[in-house]
């Protein structure tokens, strides 16, 4: 596939199938196919066949009642893209006949243009050197401009064979006619016309132009192939006590594999011995390394610095985070954003347009002057400037470098919608517990109440506790744990059951007195809920110890309230720069907690938003409420979170952001994915997408501007064709760097 025609006839060949979607990707040399389940894959591939192309299924899982599927094209010089980044065969197979093509062209275009070096019968000497170059050199040009013919269709690749063939056929028609045209030097330009050096120029300049183009293009992807190739190669497996040695891909969930100082960890997994720093640069783009123990999640690819690890593998292979990131930008890359459709839709009329120019230039001219020479030369470059390669490459380029760069930064964009979304977000809700404060709760103090001691208060939360996910109870879990270290482990729960932004609730017997005690601990309305009413001046106890910043939670026994736990959190150090910047962007920050009012606004001042933009208190399901609250407002809403209970919010907001290590659930509900938690990478997510959109514009800019002022130009007859091939070649390869641009994003 060479240019954004071929792109606009496959979509629309398959688009002819009922219920099918197409997107392809010319970069990728790939689309993105989604069909309902009566149409078959040899379905797919037939109609790609049909159109001259070749394809094969690159991908195909289901996902009722659609099923979506990855064909792969095949260009018309038999490159086979099976491989998602495979693009050097199209250089190299590109390069032996560049080299060819100038060796040749040089002295063609140097006997042709300076009179000193011409010799008598010159133009002979010139038609046997251009004629390599306009057969040989130029023959993936007129193989594709053939196979679409037979289509009864057009490309770029059309534009050129003609052009090319055009003064190649026209010149050795003069010389036929008159042998002796250039009998003697100087007398070829006082007759007839002889435009060897014309063909054979356009024909190198545009071999170097594809050439350039193709080795852009591999450079473009490298940052999603750098990623894939993160992951370790081998593994130490731990099996009876001995290390086996095996490739990564080998392990299998529940293996214990050991992690030795300066290794990678081989896949995602929890410790479960020893104590170490992570370094998850690769995938989140954090810079500090992470301190790892017993418990801790782990994530296959990052580097373990220091001390020797035993981890148990949770997931493997495909189910890996390094797996879903390579494949969430995959994705990405093959979608089409809406401002690339504007594009391929006036692509598809392009070239035909082009070719009815090019002959009403000639005709005109030739009406108004008689002169057929100039008639040709204008023709000739009307076809040579107006090649659309530019065009088709602008968005993917661009695309595919931003979402690669982003993955070198563990940013992932999920796909192009989320390029034009961060352009209009206007507001976002921070989630405070792990966006804006560390999400690292440790108990300060317990008061105690009704004549329970402290240490039992804490002891029979921690074991309630100890069943839960949530960061307050794991906080709550290790402080009680840490503080009978000495009486062995908590006690057991027995009944335990939670509820969302509530609280928890089970039995334990304490002390070994095998008396089942019920143990509520939470917020006051999951007290309320469970039938326990705190007294005033104990609900002014709970007051006084959240007016101090803290989150402050009831424990109540056998229907009684016990006593309060309070916990502290502490903010990031980046937030507060992170919140600026997002104003900067002209986002209006808001809070968004579960916290007491007194927290959150604690929090608020500390990092720069203001009192009227804190939603405190807010229930999982009032995240909702608060997205929609602004969604009514007027704003564009963007939402970051981390958690399951941020997930429905994510998916509610304009623009989902899923923040550090988040659950596979608020990734999946997210559009923005940041692997890192730091607030600072959020904003450079967003940054990224911008200019990433920013940089697809100026591409498609320049490239209609290109068109809209060198067509006309050569209709003019102001345009020599050699210098319009030179421009066009110059077009896709500005296009293209200017996307390589984004590849020094954020160094």
């Amino acid at each position: 596939m060479t240019c954004a025609s071929c792109v606009a006839r496959v979509e629309r060949k398959l688009g002819k199938l009922d219920g099918v979607e197409a997107s392809v990707n010319l970069p990728l040399e790939s689309a993105q196919v989604k069909v309902p389940a009566d149409v078959t894959d040899q379905q797919i591939v037939d109609t790609v066949n049909a159109t001259g192309y070749k394809a094969r299924i690159h991908e195909s899982r289901p996902n009722p009642p659609l099923i979506e599927h990855h064909v792969m094209a095949v260009d018309h010089a038999g490159h086979m893209a099976g491989d998602h980044m495979h693009h050097g065969p199209a250089a190299r197979q590109l390069k032996p006949r560049l080299i060819t093509a100038a060796v040749l062209t040089v002295p063609v275009f140097a006997i042709s243009m300076i009179p000193a070096l011409q010799f008598p019968q010159w133009g002979w000497v010139a038609a046997v050197l251009a004629l390599p170059v306009v057969s040989w050199a130029a023959w993936p040009f007129h193989r594709a401009a053939a196979i679409n013919a037979r289509h009864f269709a057009s490309t770029m690749d059309t534009l050129v064979s003609i052009g090319v063939l055009a003064a190649y056929l026209y010149s050795a028609w003069q010389l036929f006619a008159d042998p002796m045209i250039n009998e003697h030097p100087g007398m070829e330009s006082m007759g007839g016309g002889l435009y060897f050096e014309v063909a054979a120029v356009v024909t190198t300049f545009l071999l170097l132009g594809r050439y350039l183009e193709a080795n852009a293009k591999a450079k473009a992807g490298d940052a999603l192939k750098a990623l894939l190739d993160l992951g370790a190669k081998d593994a130490t497996v731990l099996r009876d006590g001995v290390e086996h040695k095996i490739p990564a891909e080998q392990l299998l969930a529940g293996d214990i594999f050991v992690v030795r100082p300066g290794e990678k960890i081989a896949t995602d997994g929890v410790v479960t011995s020893g104590a170490s720093a992570i370094d998850a640069s690769l995938v989140t783009g954090e810079s500090v390394p992470v301190e790892a123990g017993p418990g801790s999640q782990v994530t296959g690819a990052t580097i373990n610095t220091s001390g020797r690890l035993l981890v148990r593998a949770t997931r493997v292979g495909s189910d890996t985070t390094l797996a879903q990131m390579g494949r969430l930008v995959s994705q990405a890359q093959t979608g089409k954003a809406p401002i690339a459709r504007l594009a391929d839709r006036i692509s598809a009329v392009f070239v035909p347009v082009v070719l009815l120019i090019a002959v009403v230039t000639f005709v005109f001219w030739l009406a108004l002057s008689g002169d057929l020479n100039a008639s040709f030369t204008a023709a000739v470059a009307v076809l040579v400037i107006a090649c659309p390669c530019a065009l088709g490459l602008a968005t993917p380029v661009g695309l595919l470098t931003g979402t690669g760069r982003g993955a070198q930064l563990g940013i992932l964009i999920k796909g192009p919608q989320v390029l034009e979304d961060t352009r209009t977000v206007d507001a976002i809700l921070l989630d405070k517990t792990g966006t804006v404060t560390l999400g690292k709760l440790a108990v300060g103090h317990t008061l105690d109440l009704d004549g329970h001691s402290p240490a039992d208060v804490l002891s029979l939360a921690g074991a309630v506790e100890a069943a839960s996910e949530h960061p307050i109870a794991h906080a709550i879990a290790v402080a009680a744990q840490s503080a009978m270290r000495d009486a062995g482990p908590l006690p057991a729960v027995k009944d335990f059951s939670s509820a969302p932004g509530g609280g928890v609730r089970g039995k334990v017997a304490l002390n070994g007195t095998g008396a089942d005690r019920t143990v509520v601990v939470g917020r006051t309305g999951w007290l309320e809920h469970n039938g326990i009413f705190p007294g005033d001046a104990q609900r002014q106890a709970l007051a006084t110890e959240e007016t101090g910043g803290a989150t402050a939670i009831w424990v109540a026994v056998d229907g009684k309230p016990a006593g309060i736990i309070t916990l502290r959190d502490s903010i990031k150090a980046s937030s507060a720069a992170a919140i600026e910047r997002l104003k900067e962007l002209g986002i209006r920050p808001l809070l968004l907690t579960g916290d007491n009012a007194a927290v959150a606004a604690q929090v608020a001042t500390a990092v720069g938003i203001a009192p009227e933009d804190v939603f405190a208190g807010v229930l999982p399901e009032g995240k909702v409420d608060a997205v929609k609250k602004l969604q009514a407002q007027g704003f564009t809403v963007a939402m970051a979170g981390d958690g399951v209970n941020d997930a429905a919010a994510l998916a509610q907001a304009d623009l989902g952001i899923a923040m550090g290590s988040g659950t596979d659930v608020a990734i999946e509900a997210s559009d923005l994915t940041v692997m890192g938690s730091d607030l600072g990478q959020l904003v450079q997510a967003i940054e990224l997408s911008r200019k990433t959109l920013s940089t697809i514009k100026t591409n498609l800019f320049w490239a209609f501007f290109y068109n809209a002022i060198g067509i006309p130009v050569a209709a003019l007859g102001l345009l020599n064709p050699m210098i319009a091939g030179a421009a066009m070649a110059a077009s896709s390869v500005l296009v293209v760097a200017n996307s390589l641009r984004l590849r020094s994003f954020a160094k």
